[in-house]
This record gives structure tokens, sequence and C-alpha cells, in this order.
């Protein structure tokens, strides 16, 4: 009996949100960019939207040449793919243009061209191969420090030009990583860094010390009292350090917790519970030794800058309104004005008259708020909510361990991407310049971003499916 042919079988879903994405992306960059006076700009490549328009029709045959090409032709050259990217990535620091104190891009000709955006396809590509040739050895130190150095790489050699942005996407591989099997508690240790950081700009390393401290007494006590006494005797300590603080009794304010520790720790040390005194204690000494040194960091070896938009994000009552909060609040007020269905396509006051500086690029999304409004943004999230959805399950539904791995690597990489670029224009994220995939201008990211989903949906289709 003849074996019935498989078929090569596109997912439409996703094919369609990437042209959506891309024709919505073209249309505000002509509505950031629109000028009365050059009413078919779109056609002129001496202007930015004609640049836009060529780089779009340059993103869709490149679409269509990756439809055509073979999938087993990227794994075969990943590693030459993310040499050259590496290449470029040195280069660029000799031979490139320095743009707003970054030498991150080649000028060519009218237009320019940025190798951090190739190095993300090279590395996704490379990391894929690796990981599908030692399917089983992650758990391997020597499998784990050889994945992470992989994009490690291009992270370093972008920091040196530098460009914070670009360098923030490569860490998207950890989301693979855990995919593949990175034990948890990784995670949940640089997620505490994390929320160190952020909490002793907020609050200040003292108060970080003293809620580490309360913490750290607080598994000491439950873990030799595990009823209600010792939740009691938590509750109580608590109690007197608030105490202290409302009396304005410095001293009680850290010495309270402190000696409620010491007689903890001598608690579990006459019940032999060793391991939780080291592993609670060094994780809050760790702690409490990366706030203090997180400000002295920030004072030491930031500029001004730099320091402007931690506190612009952390600490905005510290910042100047005419200064480094301007951006935000253009782009809040921007899309606050938009109200439920926006002012409509070209319509934009505050697009028109450039109140958002880089609203094009980094705050396109400033500009979708102000024109369509509530209606507009959440379709916009939506689209790349399903462009994540259908990514993953591209992942899943893939047969061999490299499509699964490379699905993997795209989905993160938007992620971090849509994520920090709208978290960036309504507040929730430094502004630290990374573009919205398939909207903001640029050619490099959107070619970068299409060959990126275009390899993708050819993998699945290619008879490869689960």
């Amino acid at each position: 009996m003849a074996t019935k042919k498989k078929t090569t079988t596109y997912d439409w879903l996703l094919i369609a949100v990437y042209f959506s994405l891309v024709v919505i992306g073209w249309l505000m960059v002509y509505a950031s960019t629109y000028d009365e006076t050059i009413p078919y700009a779109f056609l002129d490549y001496h202007t930015e939207m004609g640049r836009q328009t060529i780089w779009t029709f340059i993103a869709l045959v490149t679409f269509m040449a990756v439809m055509v090409i073979e999938w087993n032709f990227w794994n075969t050259f990943a590693y030459p793919i993310y040499a050259v990217s590496l290449i470029l990535l040195v280069l660029v620091l000799f031979l490139g243009s320095e743009i707003k104190g970054a030498r991150s891009w080649f000028s060519l000709g009218p237009g320019s061209f940025q190798p951090s955006e190739i190095a993300k396809l090279g590395t996704c590509l490379a990391v894929a191969s690796y990981l599908s040739f030692n399917k089983h050895d992650l758990k391997s130190n020597k499998v784990l420090m050889t994945v992470i150095a992989i994009f490690m790489a291009p992270f370093l050699l972008i920091m040196l030009q530098p460009d914070l942005g670009s360098g923030l996407v490569f860490f998207s591989f950890f989301i693979l990583l855990y995919r593949r099997g990175l034990p948890g508690i990784y995670y949940v240790v640089v997620l505490s860094m994390i929320a160190i950081f952020i909490l002793s700009f907020i609050l200040g390393p003292y108060l970080v010390m003293i809620f580490t401290m309360l913490i750290m007494f607080g598994i000491f006590m439950y873990t030799y009292l595990p009823d209600i006494r010792g939740i009691g005797i938590i509750a109580g300590v608590c109690a007197m350090t608030y105490m202290a603080k409302l009396s304005n009794f410095e001293a009680g304010i850290w010495l309270t917790p402190l000696i409620a520790n010491i007689v903890a720790v001598a608690l579990l040390f006459i019940k032999k519970n060793f391991k939780v005194i080291a592993g609670i204690g060094g994780l809050a000494t760790m702690g409490i030794a990366m706030s203090w040194l997180t400000k002295w960091a920030f004072d030491t070896f930031l500029k001004p800058h730099q320091q402007d938009r931690i506190n612009a994000w952390l600490r905005p009552d510290l910042c100047d309104p005419r200064g480094s909060l301007y951006n935000i609040i253009q782009s809040k007020m921007a899309i606050g004005s938009g109200g439920l269905d926006g002012k409509g396509f070209l319509n934009g006051e505050m697009t028109k008259l450039n109140y958002v500086p880089e609203q094009s690029t980094d705050f396109i999304f400033s500009t979708i708020g102000e024109e369509q409004g509530f209606v507009g943004t959440l379709s916009v999230i939506v689209l790349f909510t399903i462009l994540l959805v259908r990514s993953v399950m591209v992942a899943e539904r893939a047969r061999l361990e490299f499509f699964r791995n490379y699905a993997y690597g795209v989905a993160g990489i938007i992620f971090i991407h849509v994520f920090v670029n709208i978290g960036m224009t309504i507040g929730l994220m430094p502004v630290i310049g990374i573009p919205l995939p398939f909207i903001s201008k640029g050619g490099s990211s959107l070619v970068s971003f299409t060959i990126l989903v275009a390899i993708m949906i050819k993998m699945d289709a290619s008879k490869n499916r689960n």
C-alpha cells in the first residue's frame, strides 16, 4: 500500500500576524514622520518614510526568499552565520559610525546597518544547534557554561559599543534554558538580585538591610518553632522594629532584628541545623552586601545621564520633568490623550508637533496610543500575544530538537523586545533604547525580525511536526 505523501502545511495564522504587524508598523512610521508639505514622502527615498518603505519591501522579499530555502540550510550554517555576526560586532567598534554616544552602526550611503540585529539571528541559530547536539547534558557544567558563553560573547561586544538595550536582549536565551531543564533555583537567585537592586533605589540599602534581617529571622524562627508560637515571636520582633522606627530610636531599628537573629542562630546551632544557618545566612548576607554595593556602584561608576535614566525609572521625584523625565511624561500624555478609540490616523496633535522624542523608533507605541487609542494599543498587544503563543506552539509540536530550541529562542527575543519597549513608553521600564518588533522605524530591525520569524514558519511547515 502506497504511503500517503505529506504536504507542506504553513501556519497561516502566524503568517497573518506577521504581515499585520508589518503593515501596522509601516502606517505608524508614516504617521509619526508625517509632513503635510510632503504628502507622498513614502515614495521619496530621501525622506525617512521613503527609506522605511524600501526597507519594508526588502523585508517582504526576504520573507519570501526564506520560504524558498530548505530548513536544513539554517542548521548546517548556524555556526558560520554566528561567526560572521561576531566579526561584524568587532568591526563596528573600529569602523562604525557613532550615533548618540554609541558606535553601533555601519553607514551605508543614505542609510545605516546595525550588526547587533544580525547577531540575534546568528546567536539564536548557534544556541539552538549546540543544544540540539547536547540534548540531555544541560546539567553538565561544561555544556551549561558553553551555551552561556555563546550568547554572552555578542552581549559583551555590544556592551563595548555601548548599547545596553540591544545587549539586554541576549539574556532572553535563559527562557530557552529554563524550558530545557535549567534548575529553577538559578532564576530565583537572579530574580532576588533584581528585586534587591530595585528596592535598593526605592527604599535605600538601609531599609533593605532591615527587611532582609527580618525575613531571615522569620525563616530561622519558623524552622525552629514551626507552629503558632513561632509565628507569634516573628510578629513580635517585627512589631518591636516598627515601634523603634515610630519612636525614631535609630539603634533599635537595626539592633532588634540583629539580636533576634543571633538568638535564632544560637537555637538552631543547638539543634545542629547547620544547613539552614549556612544557606539562609549566606544568601541574606549576600543580599545585604549587594544592596550596599549597588548604591556605591551607582554613585561611583555611572555617568550622570545614566544615573538620570535609573532615577527616572525608580525615583522620578528626584528628576527634572524637563530633563530625564521628559520623554516618559510626553509618552504617557500622548498615550493617555488617545482615549478609547484615539484621535484618528494622522490626527495626533502631539505626534504632529514632535512632542515625544524618538516617536518613530523607541517611543512609537505612544503614536499608536494617541492616534488609535486604547483599542489600537490593545490590538497591537493582542497581535504580539498571538505571535508569542503560536511560537511556543510551534516549538512544542516540533519533532526535531533544533526546531524546538530555535522557536523558543525566537519567542524569548520577541518577548523581551515587546515587554521592555512597551514598558518603557509607560514608565514601567527604564529608557534604554530598544525597538518594538516590526513596528519601530529601522531597516536592520525589521529585516532581522522578518528572518527570525520566517525561518520558524518554514521549519514548522517542513513536515517536522509531531
